[in-house]
């Protein structure tokens, strides 16, 4: 079976037990801080405050009310797609 632990900044993620994977932007809206899809950032991005980029490994099984989730942040969206392309090689044949 193929190694599918991603050594990150914050240690080992187990990308077998990954349920869900996506980019999003926090942003800062008059105080609000809120997560963001990368498409309503391209779209709204300029009434709010970008605070950061973040990659969300989602390990929480459907309908399971306590949230499993690891979380790297990223100040820039080209750090943010660099991670993005090292987690696609695990998924590649």
């Amino acid at each position: 079976m193929k190694n599918m632990i991603y050594d990150s900044s914050i240690g080992e993620i187990d990308l077998s037990r990954l349920i869900r994977l996506y980019p999003a932007v926090v942003v800062d809206s008059n105080g609000e801080v809120a997560e963001m899809s990368l498409e309503w950032v391209n779209l709204y991005g300029d009434k709010v405050k970008i605070v950061s980029y973040v990659l969300v490994f989602d390990f929480t099984p459907l309908h399971q009310e306590e949230k499993d989730k690891k979380i790297l942040e990223f100040a820039t969206k080209a750090e943010l797609f660099e991670a993005m392309q090292e987690v696609s090689q695990f998924f590649q044949e």
